[in-house]
């Protein structure tokens, strides 16, 4: 059966680096720098007066550019285009609610906290969550136990001086 879903998303800047990388469906690493490779090219070199969508090996790219950085999601052939454009959308979103206007740099500096956000979002390559309000719950309650373990070394470091 031809399940419905996302086999992988990327983050890519301008420049064609991937800035986050999370495969949904297994690859070697041989096919993912491959196909990270691949698909950085098509989409930088693309039109922006063309279409968002197009067929890529066995599955579509569905892509949007957002400030600096593409994200690309690659979705099996019968996964409905504008679906994925607003799961995208929501992402952003959720990015630039954490991160108060996110940057490439927020990526870049703070990616664990990006790739909480999108495990948050899409478990397997299905839609786990949809309420933006109950995922930065879950982030702000990540964040506080980050801390804590951050603040217990710090105690532990300070006893010892």
């Amino acid at each position: 059966p031809n399940l419905k879903m996302i086999l992988f998303l990327l983050l890519i800047s301008r420049h064609g680096k991937i800035r986050l990388s999370k495969f949904f469906t297994p690859f070697t690493t041989k096919e993912r720098n491959k196909v990270m490779k691949e698909c950085s090219g098509i989409v930088i070199g693309r039109s922006s007066r063309l279409t968002n969508f197009l067929d890529y090996q066995d599955f579509k790219l569905v892509f949007k550019r957002y400030a600096s950085l593409y994200f690309v999601t690659a979705v099996s052939k019968d996964e409905n285009e504008l679906n994925i454009l607003e799961i995208m959308h929501h992402f952003v979103e959720l990015l630039d609610r954490y991160f108060g206007n996110v940057c490439e740099l927020d990526i870049i500096f703070n990616f664990h906290a990006a790739y909480f956000l999108l495990d948050e979002i899409i478990i397997g390559g299905h839609i786990q969550e949809t309420s933006k309000k109950a995922i930065l719950k879950k982030i702000s309650q990540q964040d506080v136990l980050l801390d804590e373990q951050f603040f217990k070394d710090d105690d532990k470091t300070a006893v010892k001086k």
